[in-house]
């Protein structure tokens, strides 16, 4: 193993050596390519401002020097070990301990290492919340559904896992705002951004001006958790469907009067029905895990609502609530369809497993069901989802550009879009080099979990 992993390592320089290659390869080639003139298009000048502005530029950056040339100083100044340069960009010396120069933005004018400073965590806090829910939520539901082969669970699931990952993600957004951050349905949530100019002066966390408001708040948000946890686990299902139903039909009609302007008499009994299926359909559910952990939620939310209602007092939430107040719907829309590709494929590796035939042998030996699933299938069965998972660095980087693109938010990937757009070439090969550098990183850890998932995969 040791010698494989050095072995990775070392094929990674000329990976990446070919993969900034390339795309400086297709800047260079497009119309226009990358030079001053490019750079200055459609800025009204004057001559000498213009020929000023080419000067800079190619002192800056040498755009007037041979496409090679340019990729070879980049790299040169990318790279911790290399050659050291002087105010002219002359070869002045060579150095080990140059340190490495991402180089200043086109676009920003300012380093590239400050810009990726900024925007890196932006995307990393959206990636960190919504990447253990996709995971959490895939393994669940796939491998209940796996274990309940055909039964109504499998056939809800799956057409549910099937309809989330068929919806687009720019159409999901835009419906999202549309019904839940715009004046004309639901205001709750804000159109954009991660947190509100007034929120920087508050608080970090949320307080109350009455201590009975806290209290209340108190009182009510863990009488209902406590209720409803107890009804999913100790409840018959004929009670569960009832209340939930019940509860259902009651928020979708509070839905309906919190619409603005009068709401029809259909529109109410249509949300009254449709939240009331829902919330049924889960009161309802056999797997008992899910079933505990959305009644628990649903218990939350409704004593919170009530707390809020009855509240008398000024109440303040904080930078810490204004930010998840924002990240609700980005964080929803990066979710939802990922774990459903990944519970169609858990459910699919669980099931393969169930019925080889290394688990009838467990089972014929007398281990139990619940034994066979954990401790001989559900390992072999991670394989598929490591090798998914491999993807995840590079997406911590790159992040969801329709999401932060949709909901303005500053992060890396509307950052390369930025850069693609401005043809910013010192920034966008410092982007390939970060991404390309991630993914291959991701892939060796990929290659390692395999080993350690299954004894079976050597690398000697």
């Amino acid at each position: 193993m040791p010698t494989y992993i050095i072995r990775r390592l070392l094929l990674m320089i000329p990976t990446l050596l070919g993969i900034t290659l390339v795309v400086f390869v297709v800047m260079a080639a497009s119309p226009g390519g990358i030079s001053a003139q490019s750079l200055i298009e459609g800025q009204n000048l004057d001559p000498q401002a213009k020929k000023a502005m080419e000067d800079y530029y190619n002192r800056i950056y040498g755009l007037d020097d041979p496409a090679p040339v340019q990729y070879l100083r980049w790299l040169n100044n990318a790279s911790p070990i290399g050659f050291t340069l002087d105010d002219n960009n002359q070869i002045s010396g060579f150095s080990f301990t140059k340190g490495s120069d991402l180089g200043i933005s086109f676009r920003y004018g300012r380093p590239v290492t400050d810009l990726m400073t900024e925007r890196v965590p932006v995307t990393l806090l959206l990636n960190l919340l919504s990447v253990p829910i996709i995971y959490l939520i895939a393994i669940a539901v796939g491998v209940h559904s796996a274990t309940q082969r055909g039964k109504p669970f499998d056939v809800v699931s799956g057409v549910s896992m099937l309809t989330l990952w068929s919806i687009p993600t720019m159409l999901a957004g835009v419906l999202l705002i549309g019904f839940f951050a715009s004046n004309q349905y639901w205001h709750w949530f804000p159109t954009a951004g991660l947190s509100q100019r007034e929120a920087l002066d508050m608080p970090f966390l949320p307080h109350w001006s009455s201590l009975s408001d806290v209290l209340l708040l108190f009182a009510c948000l863990i009488t209902g958790t406590l209720v409803l946890t107890i009804l999913a686990l100790r409840g018959g299902p004929r009670l569960r469907t009832t209340v939930m139903s019940a509860i259902g039909a009651a928020l979708g009609i509070a839905m309906a009067h919190a619409l603005p302007g009068e709401a029809a008499w259909f529109i109410q009994g249509l949300l009254a029905v449709l939240i009331a299926v829902t919330l049924g359909a889960i009161g309802y559910m056999n797997f008992r895990g899910l079933r505990v952990a959305f009644m628990a939620a649903t218990g939350l939310i409704l004593g919170v609502a009530i707390a809020a209602n009855l509240a008398q007092g000024e109440f303040v939430r904080g930078f810490l609530l204004d930010r998840i107040w924002h990240l609700a719907l980005p964080v929803l829309c990066l979710s939802y369809g990922g774990f459903a590709f990944l519970a169609k494929l858990t459910r699919g590796a669980v099931l393969e497993n169930l019925l080889a035939d290394y688990a009838r042998t467990a089972r014929a030996k007398g281990a139990s069901e619940e034994h066979v699933l954990w401790r001989h299938v559900f390992r072999n069965s991670l394989l598929p989802l490591i090798t998914v998972s491999a993807g995840l660095l590079p997406g911590l980087l790159g992040g969801s550009v329709i999401v932060e693109s949709l909901f303005s938010i500053d992060g890396m990937g509307k950052l390369a879009v930025e850069a693609v757009q401005a043809r910013d070439r010192e920034l966008l090969l410092s982007l390939t080099l970060i991404s390309g550098l991630l993914t291959l990183a991701g892939y060796l850890i990929a290659d390692i979990c395999y080993a350690i998932a299954d004894p079976r995969v050597s690398y000697e």
